[in-house]
């Protein structure tokens, strides 16, 4: 199980997003451009002292990340259609996250495998994506049974 962020443009997203990745021992791609400088102070502050403990895979381009994914790619989407808690998820997905601002372009929308939405109450319009990431990351390893133990 990944995560992958796609051009992200928020710092702070991008941060917290490392901290669930390190918090649960699941790989975070970057994939580029980003809206920041990816070592930028912002993204350590919000990752705060978990960023030593998340594997991070940078990808120059959305081309090079598809050549190097290694399972199916499950995109978390306002516009699908499939709520993610009746998705059945695999063990080696990625769960691909869109930009804050812009989501994913149509060409991206149409490379994956899946595409998953968090119902809401009408008239919202989404969540904030570190939030989305967590809850659907949240029920994916669930599912697989890859959460990890509890410690006291």
């Amino acid at each position: 199980m990944r995560l992958a962020l796609y051009e992200p443009d928020i710092p702070q997203n991008a941060g917290a997003i490392l901290r669930l990745g390190a918090c649960v021992g699941v790989a975070v791609d970057i994939i580029e451009p980003c809206g920041f400088v990816l070592d930028d102070r912002r993204l350590k502050r919000a990752a705060m002292d978990y960023f030593a403990h998340v594997t991070i895979v940078r990808h120059a381009s959305w081309a090079s990340f598809r050549e190097s994914r290694p399972g199916r790619l499950v995109l978390l989407s306002t516009k699908a259609r499939l709520p993610y808690h009746r998705f059945a998820f695999a063990r080696d997905d990625v769960l691909l996250l869109g930009r804050e601002t812009a989501g994913v372009p149509p060409e991206v929308a149409e490379a994956v495998d899946a595409s998953v939405l968090i119902p809401m109450r009408p008239g919202l319009r989404s969540l904030n994506v570190a939030l989305a990431a967590a809850m659907v990351l949240g029920e994916a390893l669930r599912q697989t049974a890859l959460m990890p133990e509890a410690t006291p």
